[in-house]
């Protein structure tokens, strides 16, 4: 613990500087910026506030707890990075579930690294960051490329710069966004690899996405084997494709409708079956036993 201990002292002196409402920095160029900016800063978590720029969406709690525990025996191996809003007042810029876990321990400071940046530069310095981390998902990888598109205004090739990944990357990552929503959040889950949904991207119907998402779940293909079932499939006469399209514009609008609100809220593409009585059978899938106890989670929370 005593290794902790030292490193959580680092920057108390720069942290008192900053303070100091006589020495209220604002930009690179005031009075002892040079002494803070760039150098590790301890500073109250309090003073921090987080990121509404984070592209990053899921947290695993185990991993936050894990993290924590980390941080309780060393302390905070690597610094957080943020930007100064004015005095005493910070915000996140990289590095939330190192904030988070600390924040779990109740710990008062954090070693920092502060930074001078407007909304836009810290856009896009949060957004080019998180995309170097190696433990984001293609799905979360793939909106900060298009954020950086749509909010930052920066082309496919600028981009191949900031982040020193090729173009034809980025655009792969970019046309995982045309998947059908619940491919993404089973991509997004470890349910399927990136490599599938770069398949399924040759389909361009969305219901036939989720039909062949569903093949690959409950068969285990692999990369290889979705790739030639797709290929088989878009050789497969128009005709037969007619018929299975008949089928389902045969049923009830009501089933219709419900079958894509059942199909959003469990994750998965949900079977219905229709009789010309108008009795029915709905089928819910799962594709292992962490699946069906989310799944389980989700009908008792319905039944409360």
């Amino acid at each position: 613990m005593a290794k902790a201990i030292k490193k959580q002292a680092l920057g108390r002196g720069l942290s008192a500087l900053l303070k100091d409402p006589s020495n209220d920095i604002q930009s690179a160029q005031d009075t002892n910026a040079d002494k803070v900016i760039g150098n590790i800063v301890e500073l109250d978590l309090d003073f921090i506030e987080v990121n509404p720029f984070q592209p990053r969406t899921n947290f695993s709690e185990e991993s936050l707890r894990e993290l924590a525990s980390s941080i309780k025996e060393l302390g905070i191996i690597q610094p957080i990075t943020v930007r100064k809003l004015g005095l005493n007042k910070y915000q996140l810029v990289s590095g939330e579930r190192r904030f988070r876990a600390s924040k779990s321990l109740n710990l008062e400071t954090i070693p920092a690294y502060v930074r001078i940046a407007n909304d836009q530069e810290s856009l896009e310095m949060a957004l080019v960051e998180n995309i170097q981390r190696q433990d984001l998902d293609p799905i979360e990888i793939a909106l900060s490329y298009q954020r950086l598109i749509d909010e930052i205004n920066l082309t496919q090739e600028q981009m191949s710069e900031r982040v020193g990944k090729k173009r034809s990357t980025i655009a792969n990552y970019l046309r995982l966004l045309k998947l059908d929503p619940i491919i993404q959040t089973g991509m997004r889950d470890g349910f399927i690899s990136m490599g599938h949904g770069r398949a399924l991207i040759a389909i361009e119907d969305q219901s036939d996405q989720l039909d062949i998402y569903e093949n690959i779940l409950s068969n285990k293909l692999s990369v290889r084997e979705t790739e030639n079932f797709i290929r088989d499939f878009n050789s497969e006469s128009p005709t037969k494709k007619t018929e299975k399209k008949t089928e389902e514009d045969d049923m009830p609008k009501f089933v219709k409708k419900g079958m894509t609100a059942f199909s959003e809220y469990f994750g998965h593409k949900i079977d219905v079956k229709v009789s010309k009585n108008g009795k029915g059978k709905i089928t819910i899938p799962f594709h292992s036993e962490e699946d069906f106890n989310r799944i389980k989670k989700l009908v008792q929370g319905d039944s409360k």
